[in-house]
């Protein structure tokens, strides 16, 4: 994580709270993300330190708590925090803390970058494995999520149709036609849900992988874990992604490789449309960038 310039207070009843189990607490040092719903600290109570959270809302302190009950079962401790305290009134969450820094970003040698990414497709591979059978409330949650996201590309087609080529477009109207029923086909795992780089920590002394920031852990596609890294990092790295699956194990299969192009279609899109409602260039050219990258892919 990455401290902001103006770095956010440690608020005084979430520094008592850390106490009672930390005792000897004396630092509290802000790491949340550049955002607002961020709020992360890296606490010290001599040598020993952990990190504190305060979840944004009520479904991520609870989605997150589960998903570190759900890695302690089955993750080394040397690939995923453990929870040490936690409290729902004020959706905190005090964790152990894993060595290394954020992957992303970090320079690091082709081969360690390779042995890296292999690494962590064998991690997710693990966690997919370990997942519990599916339940009908579990894919009613995953449709109607496939229908939202084919609803809001069918909404932007006509906001974007004059900035887009025709074969741009109809990737755009694919994704608003062939999600719910591309997901429909394929079985449910119990996904970490934000499974980048940004989430990814490397120790370089020990040359080991760990996960972090379990808040969007839930049941859905496998496919949808690897929307980021097929967007914005394979398509300039072909080698990496196939270290990662060479970890993960098998590749995709043709269904699992056209839904996954067209989930980042519509998080291109929503990229696009919300950057010409904004007036945002960064959003426009990070939009046209994913559809560009999307129009070249051939599943």
């Amino acid at each position: 994580m990455t401290t902001h310039q103006s770095a956010k207070p440690f608020p005084p009843v979430l520094r008592d709270w850390v106490a009672q189990h930390l005792p000897g607490l004396d630092s509290g040092e802000d790491r949340s993300w550049p955002r607002a719903t961020s709020r992360v600290w890296r606490v010290s109570a001599g040598s020993r330190s952990a990190f504190v959270k305060i979840s944004p809302s009520t479904g991520d302190f609870e989605r997150e708590v589960a998903a570190y009950a759900f890695t302690a079962a089955h993750l080394h401790p040397s690939q995923a925090p453990r929870m040490l305290a936690c409290d729902p009134q004020l959706r905190a969450i005090l964790s152990s803390a894993l060595p290394g820094r954020v992957v992303r970003d970090l320079p690091l040698q082709t081969a360690t970058e390779l042995r890296l990414h292999e690494d962590a497709g064998r991690l997710l591979r693990r966690w997919h494995d370990a997942s519990a059978p599916a339940t009908s409330a579990d894919r009613a949650a995953v449709q109607a999520d496939m229908d939202d996201q084919e609803r809001e590309a069918a909404d932007c087609v006509e906001h974007v149709r004059p900035y887009l080529a025709a074969d741009r477009l109809a990737l755009v109207q694919d994704a608003a036609k062939e999600l719910s029923g591309l997901a429909q086909a394929l079985p449910l795992v119990y996904r970490h849900g934000d499974y980048e780089t940004r989430n990814w920590l490397f120790d370089q002394d020990s040359g080991r992988h760990g996960v972090i920031d379990f808040a969007t852990a839930a049941p859905g596609v496998a496919a949808s874990e690897f929307r980021w890294l097929f967007g914005a990092l394979w398509p300039r790295r072909p080698d990496l992604r196939a270290a990662y699956f060479t970890g993960y194990g098998r590749p995709l299969t043709a269904d699992e490789e056209r839904l996954l192009q067209l989930l980042t279609v519509r998080l291109g899109v929503s990229y696009l449309r919300n950057g010409l409602a904004q007036a945002r260039e960064d959003l426009v050219a990070r939009g046209h960038l994913v559809l560009d990258r999307m129009a070249a892919h051939r599943p």
